[in-house]
C-alpha cells in the first residue's frame, strides 16, 4: 500500500456524528454514545476507502485563540458559551456531546490513533502545518470550507468534504475548487476574507459577495495586489469598488492573519506522534473489546479494529 496521510478536523467530525445519530444510543448509565460510535465508523470507513496509512486526529486545544479574537472581536463570538479569563473561552457544546469527549479520547488512545493539538491554536492550524510539511500525499477530512485553502494538486493535498454527509463525500482538487468558487485554492483565504463568513463571525467587505470577490481575485490575483490597485489612480478599478475596500480597510488589514491557517507550528513529527496506522493487539485490543460491550458501542469498535487490521 502506497503511503498516504489522513488529517482529521476532529471536532467537525464528532459534531457531525453527534447530530447525525440519535442520542438514544446510550451506555447503561444513560450517557449518550452517538458521537463516539459515529466518529469511529467515520474513521473506519475513511481510512479504508481512501487507503490511509497514517492518520492524525487534529484537536482544538483552543477553538477560539485570543490572538485571532484580538484582531477580529466577532471571530466565532456567536459560539461562545462563557468567556474565561486567561484560558480558552468555553464553546457552546451540548452537554450530551461534552460527556462523550473523554470517551472519544480514550478510544482513540487505545486504538493507537495519534491525537495532536497545539496551545493557542485551532485544529485547522495543526492540519495546515502537517499538510504543508508532509512528504507524502495528504487527505484532509473536514466539514468546514476554511481548509479549502490547503488544496494543492502539485503537492497531492486534497480535501474530503463531509458537509453533505458520509454518503455524499466530495473530494476537492484544484479543479473542483475552481469549478465551485472560480478561484484557485491558494486564493481561497483571500476570497473568504472579501466575501466574509457568518459561521466564523467574519464580516467581509460590505457590498462584495462571492461573485464580486471571485471576479476581483481573477483580475488582480491576490488581496495584496487588489488593495495596491485600490490606491493606484491609474489601475482602472471602479470608484465603487475602491470605496468599498477603503471603508473596510481596518478589517482588511487584520483579516488575512485570522483567515489564513498557520502552517509552521512546532509539532511532533508523524513518527513522534505515532501517526502510522497499525493493527491493535494485546491489552489495548482486549480493552477496546471490553469497552465496546460496557459502553454499548455496538459494532463500531469491531469495524475500527477490522479497518486497522488491514494495515498488517
Amino acid at each position: 500500500m502506497s503511503e498516504r496521510l489522513m488529517l482529521l478536523d476532529t471536532a467537525s467530525l464528532y459534531f457531525r456524528a453527534f447530530y447525525g445519530l440519535p442520542d438514544t444510543l446510550r451506555r447503561p448509565d444513560g450517557t449518550p454514545v452517538n458521537a463516539v460510535r459515529g466518529l469511529l465508523d467515520m474513521i473506519a470507513r475513511l481510512t479504508t476507502d481512501y487507503r490511509a496509512t497514517h492518520l492524525v486526529a487534529c484537536w482544538d486545544d483552543d477553538w477560539r485563540p485570543q490572538w485571532r479574537v484580538d484582531l477580529i472581536p466577532t471571530y466565532k463570538s456567536h459560539r461562545v458559551a462563557e468567556v474565561v479569563a486567561n484560558a480558552p473561552d468555553l464553546e457552546v457544546v451540548p452537554d450530551a456531546l461534552e460527556a462523550q469527549l473523554p470517551m472519544i479520547r480514550r478510544v482513540l488512545e487505545l486504538a493507537g490513533i495519534a491525537v495532536v493539538g497545539a496551545a493557542n491554536h485551532e485544529a485547522d492550524d495543526v492540519v495546515g502545518t502537517y499538510a504543508s510539511a508532509a512528504d507524502l500525499p495528504v487527505d484532509v477530512v473536514t466539514g468546514d470550507r476554511d481548509l479549502f485553502q490547503l488544496v494543492d494538486d502539485d503537492r497531492h493535498v486534497r480535501v474530503i468534504y463531509t458537509a453533505r454527509g458520509m454518503r455524499n463525500l466530495e473530494v476537492l482538487t484544484d479543479a473542483v475548487v475552481v469549478g465551485k468558487y472560480r478561484v484557485l485554492p491558494e486564493q481561497y483565504a483571500d476570497y473568504a476574507t472579501l466575501r466574509g463568513d457568518a459561521s466564523d463571525g467574519l464580516p467581509g467587505v460590505a457590498g462584495i459577495g462571492e461573485k464580486t470577490a471571485a471576479a476581483l481575485l481573477g483580475e488582480y490575483g491576490t488581496l495584496d495586489l487588489l488593495l495596491a490597485a485600490a490606491t493606484d489612480p491609474g489601475s482602472g478599478m471602479s470608484a465603487s469598488v475602491r470605496a468599498k475596500l477603503r471603508a473596510a480597510s481596518d478589517y482588511l488589514r487584520v483579516a488575512p492573519t485570522v483567515v489564513n491557517v498557520v502552517r509552521d507550528l512546532a509539532l511532533p513529527s508523524l513518527e513522534q506522534a505515532g501517526a502510522q496506522l497499525r493493527p491493535v493487539v494485546g491489552e489495548p485490543r482486549t480493552e477496546l473489546e471490553r469497552l465496546a460491550r460496557e459502553w454499548n458501542l455496538g459494532g463500531s469498535i469491531a469495524r475500527l479494529l477490522a479497518a486497522l487490521d488491514l494495515r498488517q
